[in-house]
């Protein structure tokens, strides 16, 4: 009887684990549906902010650079991970950390490396180990755009002092609930225009070009930030949901395979019983 209650509490685990994946998962679809909604709205003005960016830039004298599009030799680099506070989304936060250390390993071998993380587990995977300047987690808890708008200033101002030659973004990019892209996107400098495609458009410049090009910089890096800040978080969400989704699938096929394996040694046990009564009988009635 010991090894049915052992399995009669293995059933009330699993069943238990069973209940909180499910409402975890719930959750992170409910949440999803938000960063779904924001990310999806947000992507074509950001775009296309970038697009006409980079239109002006393209017709502007080669003297006339904005500050953050300065190519100097790249000897100091800032890698900003984006990851999740919590855990429990499958590989999403491990597979930005593996990026990161392959950047650390491989890209930028030779060059001195800075990391600024936005999310306690790249927090808590470099942390300890690596340069970080500064872990801006608590942007989660009220992401809106004035509050990444700060981590984007302070990025930009260091670039400027010289304090870094070179900024990449590392987060994962939102395709849909089961799919996460990790993305490799270089913040600063700007990234030269190579098409000429939309260079000679016609347009009458109000003020002139440079003012446009200069007002549009801060305000089109620090929404490059903002999005990609959003698509890690609705990343993290599908993630989740995916996660959970699938560990209340195995916690139900882990409870349905004890419950016959309980069913299986209770149905022994009363044959047993059986048994000995049957031949306890037949030994008073020999």
């Amino acid at each position: 009887m010991a090894n049915l209650k052992e399995i009669r509490n293995r059933i009330s685990s699993v069943s238990s684990t069973m209940q909180i994946t499910s409402a975890m998962k719930m959750v992170s679809a409910a949440k999803l549906k938000k960063a779904q909604d924001a990310i999806t709205a947000m992507r074509p003005y950001s775009n296309k902010l970038t697009e006409l960016l980079q239109s002006l830039s393209a017709t502007l004298d080669a003297d006339s650079g904005s500050k953050f599009a300065e190519q100097r030799e790249v000897k100091k680099v800032l890698l900003v991970a984006i990851t999740s506070n919590r855990g429990l989304a499958g590989a999403f936060n491990s597979n930005i950390i593996k990026q990161v250390n392959l950047l650390l390993s491989e890209t930028y071998s030779d060059q001195e490396v800075s990391i600024l993380t936005i999310g306690k587990k790249a927090n808590d995977a470099f942390g300890k180990k690596e340069n970080v300047i500064a872990n801006k987690s608590e942007v989660f808890d009220d992401l809106t755009f004035e509050n990444v708008a700060q981590i984007a200033q302070m990025i930009m101002d260091k670039f400027v002092d010289g304090d870094f030659d070179k900024v990449e973004l590392i987060y994962n990019s939102f395709k849909n609930a089961a799919t996460q892209i990790v993305m490799t996107e270089q913040f600063l400098p700007i990234v030269p225009v190579e098409s000429d495609a939309n260079v000679n458009l016609d347009y009458i410049f109000e003020p002139s070009k440079q003012d446009i090009v200069e007002t549009l910089i801060p305000k089109s890096l620090k929404t490059q930030l903002f999005k990609a800040i959003r698509d890690s978080f609705a990343s993290e969400h599908g993630a989740r949901m995916t996660a959970m989704h699938k560990a209340t699938d195995n916690a139900t096929e882990l409870r349905d395979q004890l419950k016959l394996t309980y069913n299986k040694a209770r149905q022994a046990a009363i044959t047993n019983e059986i048994l000995e009564i049957v031949g306890g009988a037949e030994a008073l009635n020999s």
